[in-house]
């Protein structure tokens, strides 16, 4: 990689016209701490300029977007996707418009006896209906309220105890958990539990900052990174050999309730965890390195959430600045 030239791949990833990766490149990756002067702008300008603003201008009053009873069938332009893009981008928790949007899918979303969120509302009650808990939305959902300042709040408490009460990682067992949620959710879990579903369980806990973690959070979290340790992320755990789907080795950004390597390296990342079995997929991420020193978005949801996020098939951002951020976790120097 000798003809990159690092200083043009930083400057370009510095560059104000994305105020969420300045500020995610001034943090996450260059070590800057919150009271640094170019930070407090960043992170200013994430809310005044680019696509948060364009995401704000166009909420519903009671801080939904577009359907509000649609909040997840509308994919993916409802108000959980788009929850989950401002809490990627990095949206001020402190924002009106923000605390709206999180009550709303509290209120509408959340099934208030057990915690997990719920792709449709209750008709009766008006709160998350029972049998529409999925463990994929609930891990987004935890993942997006705790990013949006209300890792306090007893409600998001709740949803994390759906995880750590009901997430499995199973891999293949011969006699699948049954009873309640298990029965009502095959697909999700089963005899091999859902991987989309396990990444984002593990992207919510991971989410949680060390010092809230309790023993039950720790316990799940070193249970769903063994999962994926087992599968080198990517792979069928019981034929290393194979690839389990191809799509897992495209990075894209954001990746709604799909997972990728990349995703998945920056979660053990942010967790401190080294192994060996994490090398496939780190030597397959240099492997994708451009030769100007970034890398492509390959995987998009473009032209179907509210506003677009780069383009597929050209250099990425989001996926530069994350690949630099793993790749720094093994010794590589932005």
């Amino acid at each position: 990689m000798k003809e990159i030239n690092n200083s043009d791949v930083l400057n370009w990833l510095l560059e104000r016209d994305n105020p969420s990766i300045r500020y995610f490149t001034l943090t996450s990756l260059l070590g800057r701490d919150a009271d640094d002067p170019e930070v407090k702008k960043a992170k200013h300008a994430i809310m005044t300029e680019g696509l948060v603003p364009q995401i704000m201008e166009i909420q519903n009053e009671d801080g939904s977007w577009g359907d509000p009873l649609r909040f997840y069938r509308d994919k993916y332009t409802g108000t959980s996707w788009t929850l989950l893009i401002l809490a990627e981008l990095g949206a001020d928790p402190k924002d009106p418009g923000i605390k709206r949007a999180c009550e709303f899918i509290l209120n509408h979303s959340q099934e208030p006896m057990h915690g997990g969120f719920s792709y449709d509302t209750s008709a009766k009650t008006g709160t998350g209906l029972p049998g529409g808990v999925i463990p994929c939305l609930t891990g987004n959902m935890v993942f997006s309220l705790v990013k949006l300042g209300y890792q306090n709040d007893p409600r998001v408490t709740q949803a994390i105890e759906w995880i750590t009460s009901y997430q499995r990682a199973d891999d293949g067992i011969r006699q699948p958990a049954e009873g309640e949620p298990y029965d009502r959710l095959k697909m999700c879990f089963g005899a091999h539990s859902c991987h989309m579903g396990v990444a984002k369980t593990l992207k919510g806990l991971t989410a949680i900052p060390n010092h809230l973690r309790t023993i039950e959070i720790n316990e799940t979290i070193k249970m769903l990174t063994e999962y994926f340790l087992l599968h080198h992320l990517y792979k069928k755990s019981h034929n290393l050999q194979e690839v389990a789907k191809p799509g897992w080795l495209k990075p894209g950004f954001p990746l709604m309730y799909q997972t990728d390597i990349l995703e998945l390296l920056v979660i053990f990342h942010e967790l401190g965890i080294r192994d060996a079995r994490l090398q496939d997929a780190v030597d397959i991420l240099k492997k994708k390195r451009l030769k100007n020193g970034t890398w492509k978005l390959e995987s998009t949801f473009n032209g179907k959430t509210l506003v677009p996020i780069e383009k597929k098939g050209e250099p990425s951002k989001w996926i530069t600045l994350r690949s630099l951020i793993v790749l720094k976790e093994y010794g590589i120097e932005p």
